[in-house]
């Protein structure tokens, strides 16, 4: 997941998380901004399984596109699977394999339940939690964008912009700002809900990968 996170750089949906409470003096959450940010959790968890084509788009600070990739997203309840041109992850809901083509290697973790980080759920659905103040600043042509500020401020980004298609309620990307001034845009589409996924899917099969060197950090 590390390694996700800094490709993205930028989580499971997190039910009646929107009623928490930001901390006296920090301001509150915008009721407009709540009411979407419902709607597209509502929508997400009514999906059995999700398949989605993505891509990830670096800008530096000074605007400059420093390259774009692109892959393809698997969901089913808490498990996840992503590929990218050098990067493929697997996740059964216990544990994360991580493949690094290049080095032709494969490193396991444990999920720690206790650890809030991101993950394909929350970037194609709902970016905010408790850890976040939320409003609503705009709608333009059904593309309806909501910004979030990270109450923590030791973390590496200030602000993050989602943007939702008010017709589907669904999350159609999602922009962070760093604080070093580079940006990172995370872009859905070709969403599918109706494909039968199987569990075997979100495991990592050691035979279809000859050669990796597996490292097990459980």
């Amino acid at each position: 997941m590390k390694k996700f996170l800094t490709l993205v750089t930028l989580s499971t949906i997190l039910t009646g998380i929107l009623n928490a409470q930001p901390p006296k003096g920090m301001g509150t959450n915008d009721p407009a901004a709540k009411k979407i940010l419902d709607g597209v959790s509502a929508k997400f968890k009514s999906y059995k399984t999700i398949q989605a084509k993505f891509s990830l788009t670096v800008e530096n600070a000074s605007g400059k596109n420093m390259g774009t990739k692109s892959g393809t997203v698997f969901m089913k309840g808490s498990k996840y699977r992503y590929n990218l041109p050098a990067q493929e992850v697997f996740s059964d809901g216990s544990n994360v394999w991580s493949v690094d083509k290049a080095a032709k290697e494969v490193t396991i973790n444990k999920i720690d339940p206790s650890n809030s980080g991101i993950t394909p759920q929350k970037l194609m659905t709902s970016f905010y939690d408790k850890d976040f103040l939320y409003k609503f600043n705009v709608e333009n042509k059904g593309i309806q964008e909501i910004e979030l500020t990270p109450i923590d401020k030791s973390k590496p980004y200030f602000k993050i912009l989602i943007y939702v298609n008010k017709a589907s309620q669904s999350l159609s990307s999602t922009k962070v700002f760093m604080k070093d001034g580079s940006r990172t845009t995370y872009t859905t589409s070709g969403l599918n809900t109706g494909n039968n996924i199987t569990d075997a899917n979100f495991v990592f099969d050691a035979k279809k990968y000859p050669g990796m060197e597996v490292v097990d950090l459980r």
